[in-house]
């Protein structure tokens, strides 16, 4: 299949030089950014605003994952289960973690996918983890059964429930799948469409984006070779633009609704240092939106 988006040499060298200048497999290349934006976030914040689902470095530690952050001059995180256990932790656990990230002067933006059953102390306990942490949004998975129970607690805290869509084999395969789930519950329960998983689905992410942008509350960013449509449970991720989504017409799509919410990314390719290719996928966004 054709490689989709590309960007020229001179331009993928420039962003990939704004988005990771201290990092050695970029360090030759960084003297080309100095004239350019001290801050990429800030550059780009007007059209979207990027984070990283920290699924992405699970290999790090706290500390090992802020200095990353740094390093890409992503100013966001929503972190994964290894990082801070929503569903298990203390809420004075969840204040401190992330008191570390504003200490450091990031911002958590949301959490790691939480699964919810019809255990409405679990599902409580978690929503009073979140909310001990100032969060105004999570990122979850509840069984169709558990949203009722979702649909009460989001209503009581006044927290938003972005709920992941997980590719061919899961609850919710695509956006629209989960787009359907909601639509008799509170608006405060709405989506966190992993573009990836939805297009394995066999799901249009462009098209979900724009008809469900009313409730899109959160954004996966990453690219896959697929398979897709197959009920694997394999997301075959790559570094974005090496793989087969069409990763401008996604960032076209969400500058175009004004999506004022965080596209995530989330890279989940097996490597033992995770951090050169989300370094490269972030440098590829950021040239993509530059041409937006």
């Amino acid at each position: 299949m054709k490689k989709q988006n590309p960007l020229t040499r001179r331009d993928a060298i420039k962003v990939a030089a704004l988005s990771a200048l201290s990092l050695p497999c970029l360090g030759a290349i960084s003297t080309m950014a100095q004239d350019s934006e001290s801050s990429p976030s800030a550059q780009f914040a007007d059209k979207l605003k990027l984070g990283v689902a920290t699924i992405s470095l699970s290999k790090k530690n706290i500390e090992g994952v802020i200095a990353a952050l740094k390093q890409l001059k992503i100013e966001s995180a929503s972190l994964y289960k290894t990082h801070l256990p929503w569903a298990t932790a203390t809420p004075d656990q969840c204040r401190a973690v992330v008191k570390q990230f504003t200490d450091a002067g990031l911002v958590v933006g949301s959490t790691g996918v939480i699964d919810f059953t019809t255990d409405e102390d679990a599902a409580r306990a978690a929503f009073e983890n979140v909310k001990a942490a100032g969060l105004k949004t999570m990122c979850a998975r509840p069984i169709p059964e558990a949203l009722p129970i979702v649909d009460k607690l989001v209503k009581e805290y006044d927290i938003k429930v972005a709920i992941h869509n997980h590719g061919p084999t899961d609850l919710y395969p695509t956006g629209e799948d989960a787009w359907k789930a909601v639509q008799p519950y509170d608006k405060r329960i709405g989506l966190c469409i992993d573009v990836g998983h939805a297009w394995r689905a066999g799901g249009n992410p462009v098209t979900e984006i724009n008809q469900c942008s009313e409730r899109l509350y959160q954004v996966h960013l990453k690219d896959t070779r697929g398979p897709k449509g197959t009920g694997t449970k394999d997301p075959s991720p790559v570094v974005i633009g090496h793989g087969d989504l069409d990763i401008k017409g996604i960032l076209a799509a969400l500058v175009q609704i004004q999506f004022q919410y965080r596209a995530d990314f989330e890279y989940e390719e097996k490597a033992e240092d995770q951090l050169p290719g989300l370094a490269e996928s972030v440098g590829y966004v950021r040239g993509i939106l530059s041409q937006l």
